[in-house]
């Protein structure tokens, strides 16, 4: 199935986080040719062989390159760094900043993930079977450069701040979402299948966010537009009836926010206003 296998243990438990960047299939796929490959273990520089047994299976094509990490990563960080292409496939929880930068190719992970998951995303699929941390999709603190593209799927749940600065992409959450989802969002999709916690698209500028459960309230500084039978994403149809908001218009935004309508009946009042 695979043309060319590696598979990553850690040679021993970790009490610091382990910046390991350079697990990815391009860095790997020449680990024979490459072993000077290093990592920091806390403020220490490590070779990355001190620290990670590494299996290559080769086969027929180099290009086709499938990592598998089994044991405990959950210190570990920075795990399919800028990666293009090929996979990763993590049998257990994983650390923070899961593919930050990603480009393309997957990333698929049986457990939880720690925050910043697919933080700065250009393209590619990640796949969280369990839950996710806090800026799913962000942008680094004190950056405005959010997620531009790809998919981040979550069949958990996620924590707050998911697609801070966002631009691009979609974000799919089965789950429950923290606060502020969709914080200063300036493009994209953010769909939440679950409920999801106040500040909704606070300051968002543009994109698009589609809550299917319950919530307390929509900010003040959104408008209702209309009542929509379903909401779309990348051709898919999400039964409704959707409340549709436009908002945040205390920063001039024009994003588009559908709350249901069942799940919200003490949102009624806002049909007044249509």
């Amino acid at each position: 199935m695979f043309k060319m296998l590696i598979e990553v243990y850690p040679k021993r438990s970790f009490k610091v986080p382990i910046d390991a960047w350079c697990i990815t299939p391009e860095h790997l796929k020449n680990f024979h040719d490459n072993k000077k490959l290093k990592v920091w273990e806390g403020n220490r520089l490590r070779k990355f062989t001190e620290l990670f047994k590494v299996k290559v299976k080769e086969k027929n094509n180099p290009r086709d390159v499938t990592v598998i990490l089994k044991g405990d990563f959950t210190k570990v960080k920075r795990i399919g760094t800028e990666m293009a292409d090929g996979n990763i496939f993590i049998d257990g929880d994983v650390g923070m900043r899961l593919g930050e930068g990603m480009k393309g190719g997957i990333i698929g992970v049986s457990g939880n993930v720690d925050s910043w998951a697919g933080c700065m995303m250009e393209g590619g699929l990640i796949e969280i079977k369990g839950n996710a941390g806090d800026y799913v999709g962000a942008a680094y603190r004190g950056g405005r450069n959010g997620m531009e593209g790809g998919t981040i799927l979550i069949h958990g749940n996620a924590g707050n701040e998911v697609g801070c600065y966002m631009r691009g992409g979609l974000i799919r959450i089965f789950g429950n979402a923290g606060y502020f989802l969709g914080i200063h969002m300036a493009g994209g999709t953010i769909v939440v299948h679950g409920n999801c916690e106040d500040r909704i698209g606070a300051e968002m500028t543009d994109g698009k966010i589609i809550i299917c459960g319950k919530i307390s309230s929509v900010l003040s500084t959104f408008t209702i537009e209309d009542i929509k039978s379903k909401a779309k994403i990348d051709g898919e149809k999400i039964g409704g009836p959707f409340y549709l908001f436009r908002g945040d218009i205390a920063d001039n935004g024009k994003g588009r926010l559908y709350v249901s309508k069942i799940k919200n009946p003490h949102l009624a009042f806002y049909e007044e206003l249509l």
